[in-house]
């Protein structure tokens, strides 16, 4: 197995005097197969970030929610979670298919406890899995390369407030994007989306924005 770290990794380790604990983390924590623990852990989230890297080479990064267990884990070394509807801009989806490196944080903030893991993502409009989640328009499967548990030091303890009422779920209707009833894109919007709109009500979009810093929860 290659070493996680590089020359400039191992640079500022020297620098630093950490290189021998840096191999010691690595030697204890890096794996290529998920354990059960790990796959309960992930598959009771409702959150986490996904990293990609876009067209230029620039890293980007995603937050991605559901109900828990919107990730599901495959086998040992495979895992797969939707693509909901967004913005319609497909960042991440559209980067996976030019540079399918991946990185994924997982993070319970009342704990704390995280993990990060990299892996080889590819997706597919015809999934089997698609009729597993409501209203996705694309499946996500990624095959790892490697996991390890993070530091929990600077991770500051939240506890959840409430589910966002945009996840898709069969008990309920899900609602309209707040931002699709604003005036700046009635214009752009899909037939479907914008009958929608305008059976709710167009908004401004400062009205929408306050109701966003307000904390609002119809925004």
């Amino acid at each position: 197995m290659a070493s996680i770290y590089g020359n400039q990794h191992r640079k500022l380790q020297d620098s630093f005097d950490t290189r021998k604990l840096a191999d010691r983390i690595e030697e204890i924590t890096v794996k290529q197969e998920f354990d059960e623990d790990t796959k309960c852990f992930i598959e009771t989230r409702d959150m986490f970030f996904l990293s990609t890297i876009d067209h230029t080479g620039r890293p980007t990064v995603s937050y991605k929610g559901g109900d828990p267990g919107f990730v599901k884990m495959i086998d040992n070394t495979t895992l797969a979670f939707p693509s909901y509807d967004g913005n319609g801009m497909y960042m991440s989806m559209g980067n996976i298919t030019e540079n399918n490196k991946i990185g994924m944080l997982f993070i319970a903030f009342d704990r704390p406890h995280r993990i990060r893991v990299h892996g080889l993502a590819s997706i597919d409009k015809n999934d089997p899995l698609l009729s597993e989640y409501k209203e996705a328009d694309l499946v996500v499967r990624v095959k790892l390369t490697d996991f390890w548990q993070n530091c929990p030091r600077y991770i500051h303890r939240y506890h959840k407030e409430d589910s966002s009422r945009y996840v898709p779920r069969i008990s309920c209707e899900t609602p309209l994007a707040g931002w699709k009833q604003t005036d700046i894109v009635q214009d752009v919007l899909s037939k479907e989306d914008s009958e929608k709109a305008k059976k709710l009500g167009v908004i401004e979009i400062g009205e929408w924005i306050e109701k966003i810093k307000a904390g609002d929860p119809s925004a």
